[in-house]
């Protein structure tokens, strides 16, 4: 199975960026597609952007996109989510969920702050 570890997550002023890591344990990292997801207190968990296995396709949200870059480095078994100009709306517990068709790992979430 998978183990995935998010960190990056910090207190940083509006405008600001930060770079957020998903580690995933294992040899298998490639067969697995990776998404970001974000749940603020009272709000649903929401769906911000998926890659696929090999990196070539990506996927965002209308709510961060042109703003947030995912990315991945199979060789360091880890997915990146890139987020710049952030806002106090950005404000939530950030995390990764790698998936096949038949399943599905999350990891245990990165607190973002973004102060206003």
């Amino acid at each position: 199975q998978v183990q995935l570890v998010e960190s990056g997550g910090r207190l940083v002023q509006a405008g600001g960026s930060l770079r957020l890591s998903c580690v995933a344990s294992g040899r298998s990292f490639s067969s697995y597609a990776v998404g970001w997801f974000r749940q603020a207190p009272g709000k649903e968990r929401e769906w911000l952007a998926s890659i696929s296995r090999s990196g070539d396709k990506t996927y965002y949200a209308d709510a961060v996109k042109g703003r947030f870059t995912i990315s991945r480095d199979n060789a360091k078994n880890t997915v990146y989510l890139q987020m710049n100009n952030l806002k106090p709306e950005d404000t939530a517990a950030y995390y990764c969920n790698a998936f096949q068709t038949t399943r599905a790992y999350w990891g245990q979430g990165t607190q973002v702050t973004v102060s206003s």
